[in-house]
């Protein structure tokens, strides 16, 4: 079916992400923001008015994905809310942006693929990282052969979430949080396999947080795991952690290394050294340093020239199941093995 230009978006939720997304649909110039729904119709309206938006405020979800002029609907809300809204929104008809992670349980992402395959739509899901500019090197260094075949690679999420933290109230829950990968830690697993390739072996260790700590989950978590090209990796998620927000990305070659935004390689003759470039890290917790307008401008390309997103819901899906084979080695204490039955 074509789409009708411009694209009416429609956005689930009013908290701090969906902030970036009424940006970014008013600034690609194939979209606008039609409204949005929420638990808190105030806040909704609050929300739309600190970005100067005219869009309205749905009465409910149901009245947003009755509209015709919504074509993509971006849900923002928290993780355990995720699976009855996106598979509602796909029997609707709605192309989709799903924040991370997909969903609680990997029964629950299964369905979700199934609803997004069954009315064939087109998806973005929001491991954001891959649209960063530092990211986006790497993986083109990778695709070059600056450092040959990975032998090792490493990627690690430590970021302090909170009560100064916005998403604390859920995030330290079983029920929204889950544990800390589906909380945060997911964006260190799905960069492994952007740069990596397919998990097939995990097992791992949790640990508690700080001192008085009011996490229903242990916060930190270490993985190692094998990849399908043979290489080795390890991840590790701090949610409780003395320290400013970190993203390492560590890659070992055969003919090179990686070091965030540093290179060792057989292209530079005689380096004694890593050579560092200038550009974006992945360095800052603040969703306004995230690159969520290049998600929604890469998303809507794929759209307009039905070319595949980077991210979308079948790759994504893939980032969750390592991530729930992760948490059964912990639970388990036992190496896990991918993909799960």
């Amino acid at each position: 079916m074509p789409i009708k230009l411009p694209i009416g978006a429609g956005i689930v939720g009013s908290g701090w992400v969906a902030g970036e997304y009424v940006k970014a649909f008013d600034v690609n110039p194939h979209t606008y923001l039609k409204g949005l729904v929420t638990r808190d119709p105030e806040k909704g309206r609050k929300r739309l008015a600190e970005y100067n938006s005219g869009a309205r405020v749905y009465d409910s979800y149901d009245d947003m994905l009755a509209d015709p002029d919504i074509s993509v609907v971006a849900i923002c809300t928290p993780p355990d809310l995720h699976c009855e809204q996106a598979v509602k929104a796909a029997e609707a008809g709605k192309h989709l942006i799903i924040e991370k992670p997909l969903a609680m349980t990997y029964a629950d992402v299964q369905r979700m693929v199934k609803a997004v395959e069954d009315n064939k739509l087109k998806t973005a899901v929001s491991f954001v990282l891959r649209w960063n500019p530092m990211m986006e090197t790497t993986k083109k260094l990778l695709a070059d052969d600056f450092i040959g075949d990975v032998m090792f690679i490493e990627c690690d999420y430590w970021h302090w979430i909170g009560p100064h933290y916005a998403q604390y109230g859920w995030a330290k829950t079983k029920r929204a949080g889950g544990n800390s990968l589906l909380s945060a830690g997911c964006h260190s697993v799905d960069a492994l396999r952007w740069f990596c390739g397919e998990i097939t072996e995990v097992s791992g260790y949790s640990a508690k947080g700080l001192s008085g700590s009011d996490y229903e989950f242990d916060p930190n978590m270490v993985a190692i795991m094998r990849f399908e090209n043979g290489a080795i990796g390890k991840m590790s998620s701090m949610l409780e952690c003395k320290t400013p927000y970190v993203f390492n990305v560590n890659i070992l070659g055969q003919r090179g290394s990686i070091r965030n935004n540093r290179v060792y390689s057989h292209k530079f003759p005689g380096a004694k050294d890593y050579f560092e470039y200038p550009t974006i890290l992945p360095d800052s917790g603040d969703v306004t340093h995230h690159p969520f307008e290049e998600e929604v401008n890469h998303f809507i390309d794929s759209m307009l020239n039905g070319t595949p997103c980077i991210c979308d819901i079948h790759e994504a899906a893939r980032t969750m199941e390592a991530c729930f084979a992760i948490e059964k080695a912990i639970e388990t204490g036992e190496t896990v093995r991918l993909p799960l039955k």
